[in-house]
């Protein structure tokens, strides 16, 4: 059902990407506009929550949503393990890689398999974190174009640490999966 005017939403997020890439750091970061430098394990699962208003860009009217934003431990084997119920019900996905490691945009691959075997394909924006470290980057902007339209999907260069596109990407997510939804009504 296509978004109306004023209508509230419910939307259940998901960041997926390798251990230290930033996930917890870009909610922490959107959520409460903090940065911790410090790296702590995210043990098991743990969802947030924030509300906001979107104006819908194709021009229905303005969107309440109530986004439950899931984050998971990095882990491969976690992954597998509690996929069906970190997974399941998703409708967004934000694919977290690390620009000055370049296997974790390759290991997004896996996340992605894993995600459709739960959830199908869903909108998902891959968010090239850590840009902050310009001297340490080994990712560029050619290589994540070509891994993203590989899975008709965008891309957003993020730093959780200066807040360098945080908020737009889980604006820009919303707005998407508010989209998917109108194309299956």
């Amino acid at each position: 059902m296509a978004p109306k005017s004023e209508e509230r939403w419910k939307l259940k997020i998901c960041l997926a990407g390798e251990a230290a890439v930033g996930k917890t750091s870009l909610i922490r970061r959107y959520i409460y506009d903090q940065f911790e430098d410090r790296y702590t394990v995210t043990l098991g699962a743990k969802v947030t929550r924030k509300s906001l208003t979107i104006e819908d860009a194709q021009g229905r009217g303005t969107a309440h949503i109530d986004m439950a934003i899931w984050d998971v431990m990095g882990e491969k084997f976690l992954r597998e393990l509690l996929r069906e119920a970190y997974f399941y019900g998703a409708q967004g996905i934000l694919a977290v890689c690390d620009v000055t490691r370049a296997d974790t945009l390759e290991d997004l691959g896996s996340w992605k398999a894993s995600i459709e075997n739960v959830a199908g394909e869903i909108p998902m924006i891959v968010l090239a974190n850590k840009v902050d470290l310009k001297e340490e980057a080994v990712l560029d902007r050619a290589t994540l174009q070509a891994f993203t339209e590989g899975w008709d999907s965008t891309y957003l260069l993020t730093s959780a640490k200066t807040g360098q596109n945080v908020e737009k990407a889980f604006e820009e997510l919303a707005q998407k999966v508010l989209d998917s939804v109108a194309v299956e009504a």
